[in-house]
C-alpha cells in the first residue's frame, strides 16, 4: 500500500459528488500552475488525468451519461435511454465499447504519466465492463494521489475492495459538508506530495 491517498467521494445521486470533485481538481490545478510559475519548471505531462462522466440532460431529465478523457477532451456516450442494448441498467442502455474506448486509454495514460489520477465515476454502468474494472484495478496499484467518485450503494467487488484499502479514505458528500469537503480532500492530498 502506498503513501498517497486514494480518496473516494461517495454520496447519494445528486448529492454533489461531481461538484466536489470539480472544485478539488480546480484547486490542485491552480496550485500546481502557481508552483510551476514560481519555480519556472517546465512540465510536459498534464498534472491531472483520467476520466470524468457527465449527465446528458434534457431540461431536468437525465437522458444518459457521457464519458470524457480529462486530458484530450475526447468523449462518447456510454449510457442512454435510447441506446438499444441487451445490457440495460436503471432504464439506460449501456454501450460498453464506447465506455472502454474513452476510459481505458484515459486511465492508463494518467496512471503512467500524470501526477493525479481521477476516475469519475465507478458506478452501476462502468462496472458492467470487465476491461474497465481491470484497468481501474491496475491503476490502483500505482502509488499516486487518486481521486475517485463511487456509487454509494453498489456492492460490486471492485467498490468493496476500494472501501477496504489501507490507503483509501472514503468521504461522503452531504448537504452539510458539501461546501467544506473539497478543502478537506485537498488538504489530504497535499499532505503527501
Amino acid at each position: 500500500m502506498g503513501i498517497h491517498p486514494k480518496i473516494g467521494i461517495t454520496g447519494l445521486p445528486r448529492s454533489g459528488k461531481s461538484a466536489v470533485m470539480e472544485k478539488v481538481l480546480e484547486m490542485l490545478g491552480d496550485e500546481r500552475t502557481r508552483e510551476i510559475q514560481l519555480r519556472g519548471t517546465i512540465t510536459d505531462a498534464p498534472i491531472i488525468g483520467g476520466m470524468r462522466t457527465e449527465p446528458i440532460m434534457d431540461g431536468s431529465e437525465r437522458l444518459g451519461y457521457s464519458v470524457f478523457n480529462i486530458v484530450t477532451g475526447e468523449n462518447a456516450i456510454m449510457a442512454h435511454k435510447n441506446i438499444d442494448s441487451r445490457l440495460r441498467v436503471l432504464g439506460y442502455g449501456i454501450d460498453t465499447e464506447a465506455l472502454e474506448k474513452i476510459s481505458i486509454p484515459a486511465i492508463e495514460y494518467a496512471r503512467d504519466e500524470c501526477e493525479v489520477l481521477v476516475i469519475d465515476e465507478i458506478g452501476k454502468f462502468a462496472v458492467e465492463s470487465e476491461a474497465f474494472v481491470n484497468t481501474v484495478r491496475s491503476a490502483l496499484e500505482v502509488d499516486k494521489p487518486t481521486l475517485l467518485t463511487l456509487h454509494k450503494k453498489s456492492r460490486h467487488p471492485l467498490l468493496q475492495d476500494i472501501r477496504r484499502r489501507d490507503d483509501g479514505r472514503i468521504l461522503e458528500v452531504t448537504p452539510v459538508n458539501r461546501a467544506l469537503l473539497p478543502y478537506k480532500i485537498h488538504k489530504l492530498m497535499r499532505e503527501t506530495y
